[in-house]
């Protein structure tokens, strides 16, 4: 036998089901789930509803538990790690991922099956924490830059230089985004910030003269919801 022979023994030996015990792989696949729950609740709260899948949540849950057992029976033996990358290789993805967001917790889904798997639990408990506290704090938090949109619809001219103005007045900046003019009916959409968290300007602009409607809306630059 020879150097290369022992080599190929020894490493083979060392990837076999022996060395990972029934209760270990109990333990990280419920740690794992334990987690995929805490992501699962951090995903509905910071999600709008308008915007909220309940089937992709469901899956990011599944995502981690799957990942943590793909990797423990990769660990387990050389010849499954052989076919998994085979078999993974084969495997397109087609779903289209709407959000950023949703990315982000796709990544963290898979991450957190990969980490406990390894056998970081403190780094997958802590890590998960961190992360979910971050997203709660950055996602929920609201402000008076945030950008929304004036639905304006006016008879002519003349209103619509007065509603103008008096948006100018009342925000911090306002900046014309579309304008559509029809015979004796005009209407725009502006975006404007606003000074404070109050909307009571838009209550009183609906009752300038020759103002017949005012929509306030909020934006982020993709949607208006």
């Amino acid at each position: 036998m020879n150097f290369s022979d022992i080599f190929k023994k020894d490493f083979i030996a060392s990837y076999t089901s022996e060395n990972i015990s029934v209760p270990h792989i109990a333990a990280v696949l419920f740690i794992t789930a334990v987690i995929a729950c805490y992501i699962f609740v951090v995903y509905r709260l910071i999600t709008k509803k308008t915007f909220y899948s309940k089937n992709f949540n469901i899956s990011l849950a599944a995502i981690a538990v799957i990942t943590a057992g793909i990797i423990l029976a990769v660990q387990s033996s050389i010849v499954i790690s052989l076919g998994m990358v085979g078999a993974l290789s084969i495997v397109r993805f087609r779903t289209a991922i709407k959000e950023p967001m949703d990315l982000c917790f796709l990544f963290w889904s898979i991450a957190v099956g990969i980490v406990l798997a390894a056998g970081l639990i403190p780094l997958a408990v802590f890590g998960s924490v961190i992360i979910g506290v971050m997203l709660l704090v950055f996602v929920n938090r609201k402000s008076s830059c945030d950008p929304y949109i004036v639905v304006l619809q006016c008879d002519g001219q003349d209103s619509e230089a007065r509603a103008a103005d008096f948006l100018k007045e009342q925000t911090r900046r306002c900046t014309v985004k579309s304008k559509t003019v029809q015979k004796g009916s005009v209407e725009l959409n502006m975006e404007v910030r606003l000074k404070d968290d109050s909307t009571a300007f838009i209550n009183e602009l609906s009752g300038l003269p020759g103002v017949r409607s005012a929509v306030l809306v909020s934006y982020n630059g993709d949607y208006m919801g």
